[in-house]
């Protein structure tokens, strides 16, 4: 049966609008591929919505998110390399909110979770989004490569420290990846697993599917 695990709480009333969902994670384990799948979906179902160009760091970050922007029918708010992440993340919630848009996907620059300023950056994004707009971001999606072994859990630990993490999100489970450290994850910090990523194409990110997933540890 498809759901998340752990089952997510109910949710009351409509959705905030626009819904805000900021995505971390480590270095190359695939943000921004994942924001633009997801933002093409909402698209497919008719929402409108935009983009964050929050990786300022990373040579061709921004170039990368317009392409899937481009594909999924959404604008992409950008500012030029070396930007503060955080004045990104605030206007593009700003213009979505000026607009009536439904959706402002975030990404932000891989991180190595030892690295104390980084991970202080990324507080600072989170705080400022919350100034755009009372109670953004409404998701905080950490994005785990399926082929991580333990180091995944303290990845998680150590970012849930400095933002609030909301749910999972399991990566690159094509091929031999097993992707077992997702389960700990989500024990551990309670997190549900939402998403599953099974190749590079716009349609390979899927709703978690608890059955399907023992299944594959089980081969």
């Amino acid at each position: 049966m498809m759901g998340l695990w752990p089952p997510a709480p109910p949710v009351e009333g409509p959705p905030p609008k626009p819904w805000v969902n900021l995505m971390v994670g480590v270095n190359g384990v695939g943000k921004t591929t994942t924001i633009g799948k997801l933002a093409a979906q909402r698209t497919a179902g008719g929402q409108r919505g935009l983009l964050a160009a929050g990786d300022t760091f990373r040579a061709a970050a921004a170039e990368q998110l317009e392409i899937w922007a481009s594909r999924a029918g959404c604008d992409c708010v950008r500012q030029a390399e070396g930007a503060d992440p955080a004045a990104v993340a605030f206007d593009a919630v700003q213009s979505a909110v000026a607009r009536g848009l439904d959706f402002v996907f975030i990404d932000t620059a891989g991180r190595l979770q030892v690295k104390h300023n980084l991970m202080e950056e990324l507080a600072k994004v989170h705080r400022v989004v919350a100034k755009a707009l009372p109670g953004a971001p409404h998701q905080v999606s950490l994005v785990l490569d399926a082929t991580t072994g333990q180091n995944g859990l303290s990845q998680a630990r150590l970012f849930t420290e400095r933002v609030p993490l909301t749910d999972l999100i399991l990566t690159k489970l094509d091929g031999t990846a097993k992707g077992g450290i997702a389960l700990s994850v989500a024990a551990e910090l309670r997190l549900p697993i939402r998403y599953v990523g099974v190749g590079e194409k716009v349609d390979d990110l899927v709703p978690f599917d608890p059955a399907e997933y023992v299944d594959g540890l089980l081969d």
